[in-house]
């Protein structure tokens, strides 16, 4: 997906959040940020390279309920 100025823009602006359970020492950290239109954006700190997942808001509310339930505990 290539990433408009405007969408650029509002990731650069993003408040992030990290999970608590992710590595202190920079690792294993999974970003996810809040977007204007009912979209979510995910990012690996370990690729900061690769351009952010941008997910519709029921695409995402989905995989963190999921995410909740166990349904992912591989």
């Amino acid at each position: 997906m290539k990433i408009s100025d405007e969408l650029r823009t509002e990731l650069e602006a993003a408040q992030w959040k990290k999970s608590t359970l992710s590595s202190s020492g920079g690792g294993n950290c999974l970003y996810a940020a809040k977007l204007s239109g009912d979209r979510y954006a995910i990012r690996d700190s370990e690729q900061p390279d690769v351009e952010p997942m941008i997910l519709r808001g029921s695409v995402f509310r989905a995989f963190v309920g999921g995410a909740k339930l166990g349904e992912f505990d591989f």
